[in-house]
């Protein structure tokens, strides 16, 4: 008797979309020759090592429900993941959020050293643009996820996020605007970019395109106040990184300002939001509304 095929979860999905990205990550930081190798073995000890993968299966899924392919978002999901990993490498120096850990493991700079971390965060910065203007072909869509990402990325995205986040902490505010402001820059823009290079990288009407930044952004939301109630409620091993840092460091988070229940509650709040989003779209959007609900019940 041939057994009756399982269907295939979100979790499935994830870990399948996850694999591939590493697969092709793998072969764009493939190292050179020497004096290159040792900068590589740290680019790619980050890039390579761990985490869930979110962004750049969200431009894939993204792609996918606007009826592009997945091959085709590669290169952004390459893009976005390179762009958040030196984000991570950088975030974890002793001058910004000082941890030890990522990923379950000795964050970039205890393994490599503080300068090399620097420079492997830097590499990868820069490579992800490198992958964009060498293996995106349309040059219109080319120029739109390279302006894309660096937007989402810098001054007004998520480096100006990170600079109002360390400014807050250092000077123990706890402005209910301002913390809108660090979360929609430090963490949701990023997100809300993979979504729209999704979109971008499958030549996506308009219509889409902004039913997806309208979710990406309430997903971006709703990821990190659940990663602010994880840090208040989660132990260190789950977490893969040190657990209660923020509320050691004095940062400016939704729990500080609302208490666990309520920041729980207005991550609900985002999730919903960004499933509202999809209005636009059909079946071909139920795993960017699974993936909505699966960022604030994950335990990690």
């Amino acid at each position: 008797m041939t057994p009756v095929p399982q269907s295939r979860t979100l979790a499935d999905v994830l870990r399948e979309k996850a694999e591939t990205v590493r697969g092709a990550l793998d072969r764009a930081l493939a190292p050179p020759d020497e004096p290159s190798r040792d900068l590589y073995e740290a680019m790619r000890y980050m890039a390579l090592g761990g985490g869930k993968k979110l962004r750049p299966v969200l431009v894939l899924l993204a792609a996918e429900a606007c009826g592009g392919s997945a091959e085709a978002a590669m290169p952004a999901a390459c893009a976005v993941e390179m762009v958040h990993t030196y984000s991570l490498i950088h975030d974890d120096l002793p001058a910004m959020d000082n941890d030890d850990l990522r990923h379950g493991r000795p964050s970039c700079h205890k393994a490599f050293g503080e300068a090399l971390a620097i420079l492997a965060g830097d590499g990868l910065l820069t490579e992800a643009f490198a992958v964009l203007g060498s293996q995106v072909a349309d040059a219109a869509r080319c120029r739109r996820l390279t302006a894309e990402l660096a937007s989402a990325a810098g001054a007004v995205g998520m480096v100006g996020g990170q600079a109002a986040d360390l400014r807050a902490e250092r000077q123990g505010l706890a402005d209910e605007r301002l913390l809108e402001v660090i979360h929609r820059r430090k963490t949701a823009r990023m997100i809300e970019a993979a979504a729209v290079m999704g979109a971008i990288a499958a030549g996506a009407s308009e219509h889409y395109e902004r039913s997806l930044r309208a979710y990406g952004t309430h997903l971006g939301l709703a990821f990190q106040i659940a990663d602010d109630v994880l840090d208040a409620e989660a132990t260190t091993e789950a977490l893969g990184k040190t657990a209660g840092k923020d509320a050691a460091a004095g940062k400016l988070t939704f729990v500080r300002c609302y208490g666990v229940a309520a920041a729980r509650q207005r991550a609900l709040v985002e999730a919903d939001r960004a499933v509202a989003a999809l209005s636009a779209f059909g079946h071909e959007g139920d795993w960017l509304r699974d993936l909505a609900r699966f960022v604030v019940q994950r335990t990690f």
